[in-house]
């Protein structure tokens, strides 16, 4: 039941979150967001995004072929172009990835290991982002205080989420009441061994750590062009922070193609640093909007390749009724 509720609760949740700002700043900094896209916005976007794709699309090779799966970089890029697309238009921001992991699973004839590639590789880009948050936001102690105040809800609030997840959790336990666990136990086992071989090898852990930090570059870069184009002025210092957190919070399940979470944040963060709440939220409608164009090459690649395999299919039916008849 969970299972079949969640898809809808991630969407609702992303719903009430966007609403909840609409009617706390108002609708003006979404439209700014969308007014002040430019030619040289777009050209930075499609760069970066390049760029940005082609250092994770290397590290998915480095791990994918640790693990003795063979994945070419041009067909790594494709692949990662098309996953970015499908995550950007997509509730939950993470079908894209399921979609890329199925299908190079598939085509190495082993589902089971393209998944655990695809996650251990989006697992060390996480690791290291997260590292490169923690340090970023200790050194902003006052600004991470005040954002944690501006998101602390109120004590009937806060009794009531822990209701609410205390019986989400016991409706997971009766689920899985009885049910053997040996499954799960030895899943866990083979991506810990996994892990070994794809990601901790002295061949291949210095490339993925350096391989994420650049990722990690090509997303602030992003993200301070979009500021720029939304009028922000701050430096590089009073950014930083503000502009990590936003990151950070991305990765949350309950978003609507990227858009929820991400604005929040950005918008109590904006105003913790004295750069203004509608500012921040502006500055993350933007950045949405230019990590969309940035994911269009993927658009390219998925009709491409959906046509192209079209013809396939039908040369192959063609084939197999000669051979028949």
């Amino acid at each position: 039941m969970i299972r079949k509720l969640w898809p809808w609760l991630r969407v609702l949740i992303g719903v009430a979150i966007l609403g909840i700002l609409v009617w706390r700043v108002g609708t003006g900094a979404f439209v700014d967001g969308l007014r002040v896209i430019n030619t040289w916005s777009v050209v930075a976007a499609l760069g970066i995004g390049f760029l940005t794709t082609v250092f994770s699309a290397w590290r998915w090779c480095l791990v994918a072929r640790r693990l003795g799966l063979r994945l070419s970089l041009p067909a790594a890029i494709g692949d990662y172009y098309r996953a970015l697309f499908l995550n950007a238009v997509l509730p939950a921001g993470v079908l894209g990835d399921v979609h890329r992991a199925v299908s190079h699973g598939q085509q190495s004839g082993d589902i089971g290991k393209g998944v655990r590639a695809v996650f251990l590789e989006r697992f060390a880009g996480q690791v290291v982002f997260l590292g490169f948050g923690i340090i970023v936001l200790l050194s902003q102690p006052k600004l991470l205080a005040a954002v944690a105040a501006d998101l602390v809800p109120s004590r009937t609030v806060l009794i009531v989420l822990i209701c609410v997840i205390a019986v989400i959790a016991a409706l997971v336990i009766w689920a899985r009441r009885g049910k053997s666990d040996s499954k799960w136990r030895g899943g866990i086992a083979t991506t810990l061994n996994d892990a070994r071989q794809g990601l901790l090898g002295r061949d291949t852990w210095p490339g993925v750590a350096l391989l994420s930090a650049l990722t990690v570059v090509g997303h602030l870069s992003l993200f301070l062009v979009a500021a720029r184009v939304a009028g922000s002025h701050g430096t590089l210092g009073q950014l930083l922070a503000p502009l990590v957190l936003a990151l950070l919070v991305m990765g949350l399940p309950i978003n609507i193609g990227g858009f929820g979470p991400r604005e929040a944040i950005s918008t109590v963060a904006f105003n913790a640093a004295g750069l203004g709440a509608t500012q921040g939220l502006t500055v993350a409608v933007v950045y949405g909007v230019l990590a969309l164009i940035a994911s269009l090459p993927g658009a390219v690649v998925l009709f491409v390749r959906r046509g192209a395999q079209a013809p396939a299919a039908e040369t192959a039916v063609e084939l197999e009724s000669e051979r028949l008849g």
